[in-house]
């Protein structure tokens, strides 16, 4: 995707959700500050950090000038990651206008320049009345920005029902546009999905579109405290994938097709069937199971994987 000079008019709303973020949260807020499309609002949600995260937060609002940062408070109480992001989408989708988007933002992370230019112009030559959500590379790195690896994401392995097998969309290079941003939010997300996974999942199954850019658009820095960590390869996510075993993975699934079934309001007539069929297949037997195997698209973004994840379907 080439660079376009965004529009002046049109917003981007960023969220942010802080928990004991202060050790590295000055430097992803001066890359908010380089951003080539500087037309955004920031709204921020902190889920009860006992360190500098709302100090800073503050002192940053006073510099950037009114209106620019946004505090959200309800609901108070501690939330979680996942549950504060939808706290602050919430608070967001009434003030969209028709080519205003979202962004999420991790607090331990840094922009490139180019973030938001590139994720505003990629929604903005999209249908403004279907749901749609850009995500991008990232690069991998050390708490002190070194580089580890780099991200990969083949589009063509994208969709429903992939979505349910793996997340590709890393939460913090994510955007929405509106119609996006309204269906997850008027959402149920289950307890155990991370908000990132949810959206992706979501808008998928609602027969949404997915603009993958094959930049780089953000620093994902690795230090030891991530809520959700990324392995510098792929044979060391299998690995950790082994390690960890099928239980946890089959949670998540279990609670995504519930999730769906219960809405289904919310999926397209074409992902309607296909979430009852793989919902029922998980609570039948074997045989039940293999025929939702054989469902168009079930898979990962590689071959290993999605060996894995049948292995995993049939007996977890």
């Amino acid at each position: 995707m080439s660079t376009v000079h965004s529009r002046p008019t049109a917003r981007v709303f960023i969220l942010l959700a802080t928990y004991n973020g202060a050790t590295y949260l000055g430097a992803q807020l001066q890359s908010l500050l380089t951003q080539t499309h500087d037309n955004w609002v920031l709204y921020w949600r902190d889920d009860g950090s006992s360190d500098d995260t709302v100090a800073i937060l503050t002192e940053f609002a006073g510099e950037i000038g009114p209106g620019r940062c946004v505090k959200v408070v309800e609901p108070p109480g501690r939330l979680r990651p996942a549950a504060s992001f939808l706290a602050l989408l919430r608070a967001a989708v009434p003030a969209l206008g028709a080519e205003d988007s979202v962004a999420f933002v991790d607090q331990d992370d840094v922009w490139m320049p180019d973030k938001l230019t590139r994720g505003f112009a990629a929604l903005a030559a999209a249908d403004t009345d279907i749901p749609t959500l850009y995500c991008a590379r990232l690069m991998v790195v050390n708490a002190r920005l070194r580089r580890l690896t780099e991200t990969s994401i083949s589009p063509d392995r994208c969709g429903f029902p992939a979505s349910l097998t793996q997340n590709v969309a890393a939460g913090c290079t994510i955007m929405l546009n509106r119609s996006a941003a309204a269906l997850v939010a008027a959402s149920a997300p289950p307890s155990a999905s991370p908000h990132d996974w949810w959206c992706y999942l979501l808008v998928t199954a609602a027969g949404g579109r997915v603009l993958v850019d094959n930049a780089v658009v953000a620093l994902y820095r690795q230090h030891g405290s991530n809520v959700i960590g990324a392995p510098p390869s792929q044979v060391r996510r299998a690995i950790a994938a082994l390690r960890r075993g099928p239980r946890i993975f089959m949670n998540v699934l279990r609670q995504h097709l519930e999730a769906l079934v219960v809405q289904p309001e919310l999926l397209c007539e074409d992902t309607r069937p296909v979430t009852r069929q793989l919902y029922r297949a998980l609570r039948g037997g074997p045989l039940e199971r293999l025929r939702a195997l054989r469902l168009p698209g079930l898979r990962r973004q590689t071959w290993h994987e999605t060996l894995l994840f049948r292995l995993w379907f049939l007996i977890g």
